[in-house]
């Protein structure tokens, strides 16, 4: 199977024939074609000094970028990316539009595509984990017609095992809360998304993740992005208009809620470098 991320955000470019020694394959016109998803590319690893360390985001669509703007880097592990370069710390974006937590689909559940994706990642220190929302919503949506919904010992019994098999490798966990997403994707056919007991499945998670102290760490995006007025709701500002996704704000609003000192808590003392590593 061919390496392809369908939604990355970033116009790139197709050309026929052999252009990689072309230096204006730019400036072809017959036959150039552009698409914004990325295709054959898995990462790029970047030769970096020894102390080069990285974070690596294990997420859905919100960590993948589903509604950033085009071509303007504007994820929220982007803007945590910005504030940890000048330590030396390098953010791996290993977010999967659609992943779940449990469950295969797009992508394999985060247990599977641990290793490959945040255990042999170079340098890797730390994970934040933000997963469970398409565990919860899917169930009764045209993704999951028939699917069950999942319990919270379910779900907190995955949590569990990925934070070990992390903490076996010398990695720590780092917990994200999950965000509010009422009335999301309206006019869609996945208009069902939400429903309340959803909701309370989802606040259920959020009190578990910050309170049974299972994470090496917690951040909590749902008190960063809520409307307090109508705490179901993402806040107006930061809201893509899907009322699922943070837009540009909303993902600047989430890594300006990462606590550094929590993420890395000796990166205060660690040198900084001046290359790393890009996801």
């Amino acid at each position: 199977m061919s390496t392809f991320h369908w939604d990355g955000r970033q116009t790139s470019w197709i050309a026929p024939g052999e252009q990689t020694s072309n230096l204006n394959w730019m400036h072809i016109n017959e036959g150039m074609q552009n698409t914004t998803a990325r295709l054959l590319l898995t990462g790029i690893q970047v030769e970096a000094k020894r102390s080069a360390r990285a974070v690596v985001v294990l997420g859905d669509s919100i960590t993948d970028g589903a509604t950033a703007s085009l071509d303007k880097n504007n994820r929220w592990p982007d803007f945590l990316a910005t504030r940890l370069a000048p330590h030396g710390v390098a953010v791996v974006n290993a977010g999967i539009s659609g992943a779940r937590l449990l469950s295969d689909g797009m992508g394999v559940n985060a247990l599977a595509r641990l290793e490959r994706d945040v255990l042999v990642q170079p340098g890797v220190h730390s994970v934040i984990v933000m997963l469970g929302i398409n565990d919860i919503s899917w169930p009764g949506t045209a993704f999951a017609r028939n699917a069950k919904s999942p319990t919270l010992d379910t779900l907190t019994a995955a949590y569990r095992q990925l934070v070990e098999q992390a903490h076996a490798r010398g990695v720590r966990v780092i917990g994200a809360t999950l965000t509010p997403f009422e009335g999301a994707l309206p006019g869609t056919p996945l208009d069902n998304y939400y429903d309340p007991d959803k909701d309370a499945l989802r606040q259920q998670v959020n009190n578990w993740i910050r309170h049974s102290g299972v994470f090496d760490a917690v951040i909590d995006f749902d008190e960063a992005l809520r409307d307090p007025a109508h705490p179901a709701r993402i806040a107006g500002p930061y809201d893509s208009g899907d009322h699922l996704h943070p837009g540009d704000e909303g993902n600047r609003a989430m890594a300006e809620a990462v606590d550094l000192d929590a993420l890395m808590p000796d990166l205060r003392v660690a040198p900084a470098v001046n290359s790393s590593m890009l996801p």
